[in-house]
């Protein structure tokens, strides 16, 4: 039984033409072989899998050819060819970074290159993952890298340019290879699926080629694994089911759905994705990818920019014409909010699931409206109305009944305000016009006039309205820190002792303290305590005001004394070294 070689060992490119997707650089590689004008130094540089060792050793192997070809490609039959074939050549050695990135392993290949090689023109080094070299090892190697032996060529091998020292780039002829397109990797994937008999579906070898995302060796890798499960049949299902990919025949199904306003229907298929064992992440990742090529689909210039197999492109075409563009540029922008927020999510299920209900009734949400060339959000709700209130009637005073009141109460002016209609006034008919009452209206601004009056008439009727007198005012404040008192508000009771009234008129009182601490503790009972005057004079119309007065501060006999920072300033006064001293051992001192 043969032993069994991996597809990307057994079908590595031997010569520049064989290598896929990298024409850049082969050509010019060729031309630099034919012309004789090769570096001394190279630096291959880009993504995994696409080939870079690959391209080192074909042009370690055609430099030192003895019958190369016209166009610069090894003759595969001489014995340096057949040599390097079977890895037994001595002009190429190869060096893994990653394993050997001493400075002792540099220092041991240099060493190495002052020998000349025995047959042929030129010893090659490939240094792969050269990235990973210590920055002493690269200082090693910079003098030998800048002017090696005529017979000596370094090719370093990297995915990671950015990590390589600027002195070495300069040294370098620098070789970027890019990413391996879809249509390339399908090509050669049908080109060895022929080679090996293998039955295959032009859409399942597009969904690994995207699966591999531009890296040949990952492609290679999927294929004997898939023709492994498979059994040598490479189909469109089981290529889905091995790498568990969503069909996207469930995606237009979504979109379906999401049309007619199935929402039953919407999280009965994502329920039917979940128990395949999908992830809710998988699903989003995937719904925005099918709307982003729908979006593409809508302009015939950007469809070549749709990278799915042919037996799709069709379908998805036909399904672009029936959305508007509104809607998938809000379903995208939805998508990418629930994309970020759902690792944040706790219920992951309940997070993907009001992503589709919102999708579901997107198109009654939301509608993008072009104005003057600029695109715009509007939302489809009806205009907003006011709240509508009940009309008020115009507010109308008895005159009588103020006078018959007995006495004022707290709620003088909400009842002041309560209506009660005359029973003059009738109802407004369209035969017969409304009355003009010879009593003039009086709305809200009129109610300090109105105070003024009421208070004028309890005067006049003796309702109790007592005149604000020291011995009452002492009498009241006494009443209330008894109340402070009770309820063991001892810090209120010793601030509102400590104040000094003062009787500025019959409805005003001056309370004075002699700190911002007094004041607020005095404020802090403001309503209570307003309550208690007004109740103890009998009369609404009493406020007062609390004034600050600060104290002066008696001056203390003997001396006063002195702080830290004051003892500093006189020890430097009378002792000048003892700042010196500070200044020279840059102290700090914490005064």
């Amino acid at each position: 039984m043969d032993k069994f070689i991996v597809s990307a060992r057994k079908y590595r490119p031997q010569n520049f033409s064989t290598v896929v997707g990298q024409a850049h650089i082969t050509t010019t590689l060729k031309n630099a072989i034919k012309n004789n004008q090769l570096a001394h130094a190279f630096l291959f540089c880009g993504p995994r899998g696409v080939g870079k060792t690959t391209c080192a050793r074909i042009l370690a192997k055609t430099i030192n050819c003895l019958n190369q070809t016209a166009d610069g490609e090894a003759c595969n039959t001489c014995n340096s060819c057949v040599s390097f074939d079977a890895g037994t050549s001595m002009n190429i050695h190869e060096l893994d970074a990653a394993s050997n990135n001493s400075v002792d392993d540099i220092r041991s290949l240099v060493e190495q290159v002052r020998f000349a090689p025995q047959a042929g023109k030129y010893k090659v080094y490939i240094v792969d993952e050269v990235h990973m070299l210590s920055s002493s090892a690269f200082n090693a190697f910079l003098k030998t890298l800048e002017e090696p032996p005529p017979y000596a060529i370094f090719i370093l091998a990297t995915t990671e340019k950015h990590k390589i020292l600027p002195t070495i780039l300069s040294r370098c002829q620098i070789f970027d290879f890019k990413r391996i397109t879809n249509n390339d990797t399908i090509d050669h994937l049908q080109e060895i699926c022929d080679k090996e008999n293998i039955k295959a579906e032009k859409a399942a070898l597009h969904v690994i080629a995207q699966k591999s995302e531009g890296c040949m060796r990952d492609a290679l890798s999927i294929l004997d694994k898939i023709v492994s499960f498979t059994n040598g049949e490479v189909n469109y299902s089981n290529t889905l089911e091995h790498l568990n990919i969503l069909d996207e025949d469930y995606y237009f199904k979504l979109l379906d759905c999401m049309q007619q306003q199935k929402l039953s229907d919407a999280l009965l298929l994502y329920d039917e994705i979940n128990q395949k064992g999908f992830e809710g992440d998988t699903l989003l990742e995937g719904c925005s990818e099918f709307i982003r090529n729908l979006l593409v689909c809508k302009d015939a210039k950007a469809a070549v920019l749709l990278e799915v197999a042919d037996d799709f492109k069709q379908k998805y075409m036909q399904a672009a014409k029936q959305i508007a563009t509104s809607w998938l540029l809000a379903a995208l922008n939805l998508l990418n909010e629930s994309e970020i927020n759902y690792r944040q999510a706790r219920n992951k299920r309940l997070h993907v699931e009001l992503a589709i209900i919102k999708l579901c009734y997107l198109a009654q949400a939301v509608e993008l409206v072009d104005t003057e060339g600029a695109v715009s959000k509007k939302k489809l709700v009806e205009s907003a109305k006011p709240v509508a209130f009940k009309a008020l009637p115009v507010i109308r005073l008895k005159e009588a009944e103020i006078t018959t009141k007995p006495a004022v109460e707290k709620n003088t002016e909400a009842k002041l305000l309560i209506e009660e209609p005359e029973p003059s006034v009738q109802k407004k008919t369209a035969q017969q016009p409304e009355p003009v009452s010879a009593e003039p209206k009086r709305s809200l601004g009129s109610l300090d006039a109105i105070r003024k009056k009421v208070t004028a008439q309890n005067k006049s009727n003796g309702n109790g309205v007592k005149d604000v007198t020291d011995e009452e005012l002492r009498l009241c404040w006494g009443k209330f820190i008894q109340k402070l008192n009770d309820r063991k508000n001892h810090s209120a009771v010793t601030n509102f002792k400590d104040a000094v009234l003062r009787i500025v008129d019959n409805n005003s009182i001056e309370i004075i303290t002699g700190s911002n601490i007094q004041q607020k503790f005095i404020d802090q009972e403001r309503a209570e305590l307003v309550d208690c005057l007004q109740d103890h004079f009998c009369n609404r119309q009493l406020t007062y005001n609390v004034v600050i007065v600060e104290k002066e501060e008696a001056a203390q006999p003997g001396e006063r004394r002195l702080n830290t920072r004051e003892q500093y300033l006189k020890i430097i006064e009378e002792y000048p070294l003892v700042k010196e001293l500070k200044d020279r051992l840059r102290l700090e001192l914490d005064y």
